[in-house]
């Protein structure tokens, strides 16, 4: 198997707002089960006893309040359900699903050489993952109509991820995600 989904932080404190993002999800995930594609889902967990001394300070400073604290609602995810051997991962209050125990180890036993993304916040977590993902050699695929960014405008960070990383960017209805990336597959064209 060389490609797989990455389902993000697709959990109720997440998505609130984004209806027609979940949905998308929801049916990019029911293809990939279709097609035998494998299926990860990372999940975030914000509890004060996960926090960094620097975390908790930005929240102070910032007024923020704890997400998807372990066992309420708003940890659960939203619209998808990980079926029984699909593979979850926790991010104890953390954005890059690498610093989750046994994901990178997962991804290599499994051999897979693809990652496509789905979920949220293409600005925070799902760029943090596909950043430390291409750095370590696994080629990037984002779903554009499946993601949402909190803070950066969609277009940019899409951009800035073809750019940097070399990502594609597709509709969860382009068949062509599913695939590894062919070595002569032209890009999107980048200015500057």
């Amino acid at each position: 198997m060389t490609t797989a989904l990455i389902v993000v932080d697709v959990q109720n404190d997440f998505c609130t707002g984004f209806d027609e993002v979940t949905a998308n999800v929801a049916a990019a995930v029911d293809r990939t089960r279709e097609a035998g594609v494998e299926v990860i889902f990372v999940r975030f967990l914000g509890d004060v006893e996960h926090q960094r001394a620097s975390w908790r300070r930005r929240n102070r400073l910032q007024g923020k309040r704890q997400k998807c604290v372990d066992g309420t609602q708003g940890a659960d995810f939203s619209r998808v359900t990980p079926l029984p051997g699909e593979h979850v991962f926790t991010k104890l209050a953390q954005f890059d699903a690498f610093l989750s125990e046994g994901f990178e180890d997962h991804l290599r036993l499994r051999r897979i050489e693809h990652l496509a993304f789905a979920g949220l916040y293409t600005d925070v977590c799902v760029d943090s993952t596909a950043r430390t993902g291409f750095q370590k050699g696994w080629h990037i695929t984002l779903l554009t109509d499946c993601t949402a960014s909190l803070c950066l405008p969609d277009e940019l960070i899409h951009r800035y991820m073809a750019r940097f990383y070399g990502a594609r960017l597709l509709a969860h209805d382009d068949p062509a995600w599913l695939r590894l990336p062919d070595e002569e597959e032209s890009w999107p064209a980048m200015s500057g």
